[in-house]
């Protein structure tokens, strides 16, 4: 009894000194305990979450990890893990109506922050679309391909059709490497180059790609990879008109022989 009135008393001074000045002068590990308690409010969650900070080394690692990672920690049940996965979602949708709020491109850190814990833990490659406005703001979020991501597995059709019911003129394409390493394979490389050609055709904005990796992203846009995709589509395209230019002329000089 004296047990449980002492670690009642300490969950109370917890929320007491957070109730006072925030996370200032908290522990990590007190933090992650306070986050315990909110699923398991009679319980002492102090051992079980300096286990979580030891196993996942962070703060950042504990709000990271699944709750099937969490509840690989003994006394960590779907209960106590609640919290955590509360504030995860919370800062999830804290994020996403921050970007809603401003225009995109200035940051494609803010993209991966949004859609990074949905997509960590994925086993298999799933394809995003985020469709934007005028003012490049996201209209829509779409999954539209699980599986190897290549110019053969991606339907521009699908994405141009999903683009035009939705009246967005910009589009971000966002995939995951669930090997952790977030750099651009040949293919991954093809198909950017491929659908920003399609998107040069449909007078479409490819503003960006983005691949998320373990706690780290490439973007295209970033790298300078969207731009010079963009100047290779328009030197084909002069390079064409060159040519139809020229075979129009052999025509007519042929023509003019004969006559």
């Amino acid at each position: 009894m004296l047990s449980e009135e002492t670690h009642k008393g300490h969950r109370r001074r917890l929320r007491e000194k957070f109730l006072k000045s925030g996370l200032s002068g908290f522990h990590d590990y007190e933090i992650v305990e306070l986050l315990l308690t909110l699923g398991a409010p009679r319980r002492d969650c102090k051992l079980q979450a300096k286990e979580a900070l030891k196993r996942f080394k962070t703060l950042r690692g504990v709000l990271s990890a699944s709750t099937e990672e969490l509840q690989e920690i003994e006394g960590i049940g779907p209960h106590s893990a609640f919290g955590i996965r509360l504030i995860r979602e919370i800062a999830r949708e804290y994020l996403k109506g921050k970007i809603m709020d401003q225009p995109y491109f200035k940051s494609s850190r803010e993209i991966f922050d949004y859609l990074y814990h949905a997509m960590r833990d994925l086993k298999k490659e799933l394809f995003k679309v985020i469709y934007l406005s005028s003012q490049n703001r996201i209209i829509e979020v779409a999954d539209v391909f699980e599986g190897t991501v290549d110019s053969s597995s991606i339907s521009p059709r699908e994405i141009v059709e999903g683009a035009l019911k939705g009246n967005a003129p910009a589009l971000i394409f966002v995939h995951n490497h669930p090997s952790g390493n977030p750099a651009p394979s040949t293919s991954d490389k093809d198909l950017t180059r491929e659908l920003v050609y399609v998107g040069k055709i449909m007078q479409m904005k490819v503003i960006d790609h983005i691949i998320i990796g373990n706690d780290r992203y490439y973007s295209f846009a970033d790298e300078g990879l969207i731009e010079e995709y963009e100047m290779d589509f328009l030197n084909l395209r002069l390079r064409g008109t060159s040519e139809a230019k020229r075979r129009i002329y052999q025509a007519r000089v042929i023509r003019d022989k004969k006559l």
